[in-house]
């Protein structure tokens, strides 16, 4: 894990610009009177979901400078769940404008009006967010509203294929990202070459928008589960090429494989789970191995090669298990998402050796947010780093390496955007505040601190300023 790290001197818990009114990070300063004198305003507290009251006479505001960039996008219809597709355009990269490619599913209100859609999303600039280095023509005084003109609007590229049902969870093969899977409200998970899609959003053109309709296509592979029942589980395997895993609502998990002619057969079934399997995590580096969690608070290793039992099993949480990810960097690390709110990592090397004690086992946790944890991810760029999101609305960033250092919080106080309370986690980096019921979360693979979340709403691609 490395050395602890110092806090970071910068607050930035942060709010969405169209709903100022009501998500933000900071309540915004009024000036004091003293003696019938009004004084400097003092710096702006952060407002904590849930804990604080917002008055009548406050205003709830974002800092800009807290981000690098922050864009919204929305489709017809709500999308669950997304994946965010690696490209040919290198990393990790940092120069502005960026260029990201997603892959979602809808929740439409008519079966038939579903689709699984494939996304580029290019010329995302800076806007009016971060600090940008002044042009030598400039002055301080035209830099605040010309930024974001001159960058122009973020360009969408849009290919759909058409569904007969809602999409629980999509995931692309990390091996070959046109191949997608998903997993269908009707009980059913299918693969799709989006080949073609991909191809097409790739070479369209940046500075015109592009918006498909649905079409219509077979699906490469369908598979069911037993008794039609639906699931959310589903990953694909990081270390073995077409090996994709599936659980659903009733404890059963399948794995399957790709032969050589591109068809999928079941290699195993495992059996173990006492209730709904909620996710599953392939090791990073092990192609027979992978992790699952539960709402029977549990989380279990199997291995697809030993008997259909699981091999590790835990006593995880204190409520169901939504969520869990595998850390590609230490790769001897889990941590996972419980309804209780819960952040929890997970040394797998220790993990339940001492039956009597393992609901302790855990070597980090988090009780920050307010309500269910709907999504955690490691961040590709930074081992100590991961994303939490949260049905109270937010998106936490946590570094597990930092430690409180009260002499530099104290020096660097008067520079300081916000006082953060002293009863957040020094881990706590940044809170994002943008939308109601965060669904889904995920790094950029190639671009370092960039984040992408899911909501009813639509989706929110921004970049914390003091994320690496």
């Amino acid at each position: 894990m490395g050395p602890p790290k110092k806090a970071k001197a910068k607050a930035s818990a942060s709010g969405s610009p169209k709903k100022k009114a009501k998500k933000s990070a900071r309540k915004k300063a009024e000036p004091m009177t003293v003696d019938g004198e009004q004084s400097e305003p003092s710096n702006p507290a952060v407002w904590r979901p849930g804990l604080d009251e917002v008055g009548e006479d406050e205003e709830l505001q974002y800092d800009p400078s807290t981000y690098d960039c922050m864009h919204t996008m929305s489709l017809d219809w709500p999308c669950l769940s997304f994946d965010i597709l690696p490209d040919g355009l290198g990393g990790p990269r940092s120069a502005f404008p960026h260029s990201i490619s997603i892959v979602a599913g809808t929740q439409a209100a008519n079966a038939r009006q579903n689709s699984i859609a494939l996304l580029k999303l290019s010329n995302l600039g800076q806007g009016k967010h971060g600090e940008k280095a002044p042009k030598e023509d400039d002055s301080d005084d035209d830099m605040s509203e010309s930024d974001e003109d001159e960058e122009g609007p973020p360009v969408m590229h849009l290919r759909q294929i058409g569904l007969s049902c809602g999409v629980n969870r999509v995931r692309a093969m990390p091996q070959q990202p046109g191949v997608v899977a998903a997993w269908g409200d009707n009980g059913q998970v299918s693969i799709w070459d989006m080949g073609m899609q991909l191809n097409e959003v790739t070479a369209a053109d940046d500075e015109r928008a592009q918006r498909g309709k649905p079409q219509r296509q077979e699906p490469r592979h369908v598979h069911r589960h037993s008794s039609e029942c639906e699931g959310f589980a589903l990953d694909w395997s990081r270390a073995a090429a077409g090996r994709l895993a599936s659980g659903d609502c009733r404890k059963g998990i399948h794995v399957w494989d790709a032969n050589e002619k591109g068809n999928w057969s079941r290699v195993c079934e495992r059996q173990g789970h006492e209730d709904s399997v909620e996710d599953i995590q392939w090791s990073p580096v092990e192609g027979t191995v992978f992790a699952s969690c539960s709402v029977d608070k549990t989380i279990r290793i199997w291995d697809t090669r030993g008997k259909p039992t699981p091999q590790l099993s835990v006593v995880a949480h204190a409520a169901d298990v939504n969520v869990i990810s595998w850390s590609a960097q230490s790769t001897f690390m889990l941590a996972s998402g419980g309804d209780d709110g819960a952040l929890r990592v997970w040394d797998l090397r220790m993990f339940g050796r001492d039956a009597a004690a393992n609901e302790a086992s855990f070597v980090a946790n988090f009780t920050y947010h307010r309500g269910p944890v709907t999504s955690v991810e490691w961040c590709p760029a930074e081992a100590t780093m991961l994303a939490t999101s949260s049905a109270d609305g937010q998106l936490a960033v946590w570094d597990l390496a930092v430690e409180r250092d009260p002499e530099e919080e104290a020096a660097l106080a008067a520079h300081m955007n916000a006082a953060s309370p002293e009863d957040l986690p020094a881990q706590l980096l940044f809170v994002h505040l943008s939308q109601g019921e965060i669904k889904e979360a995920h790094w950029h693979p190639q671009i370092p601190g960039m984040l992408v979340t899911t909501a009813a709403d639509g989706f929110t691609i921004f970049k914390p300023s003091n994320v690496p």
